[in-house]
């Protein structure tokens, strides 16, 4: 099926219930399958968290998310207008390989979103970042 959300949310942590909501009404009208579903309900909850916690870093901002369904592609783009960052090239690399407890806090949220995307690209357009995420929608 082929069909698109648009999403204006405020920059704080209550709008993630929204947006989790909004995105599972969406995917399951689009009949994503429930892996794809999950992993793009997860994805869009970090990138929303990175924008609200780390982007602006308080409430009183907007950032909107768009995804496209079609029947071979999930295409997720989250738009925000906080201070530029490149979360492919800003953030450390995840550390992966070390014990838990002797890893340092931060960058595996990133990482996952990178191991989840068939396709990630970052831009900065019009003094907005612009993160597209697209997943396959076959499993």
């Amino acid at each position: 099926m082929n069909g698109s959300l648009h999403l204006n949310l405020e920059s704080q942590r209550t709008s993630l219930s929204q947006l989790q909501e909004e995105v599972e009404r969406f995917g399951t009208a689009q009949d994503w399958p429930y892996p794809v579903l999950f992993q793009i309900q997860l994805v869009l909850e970090e990138l929303a968290c990175n924008v609200i916690d780390h982007g602006y870093g308080e409430a009183g901002h907007e950032f909107q998310i768009s995804i496209s369904s079609t029947p071979n592609d999930i295409i997720v783009q989250v738009t925000d207008g906080a201070k530029p960052y490149n979360p492919l090239e800003d953030t450390p690399e995840a550390d992966v390989e070390s014990a838990l407890e002797d890893r340092a806090v931060g960058g595996m949220g990133v990482h996952l979103v990178r191991e989840m995307a068939d396709e990630l690209h970052y831009s900065r357009d019009n003094g907005r970042n612009r993160l597209r995420f697209v997943k396959r929608r076959s499993e």
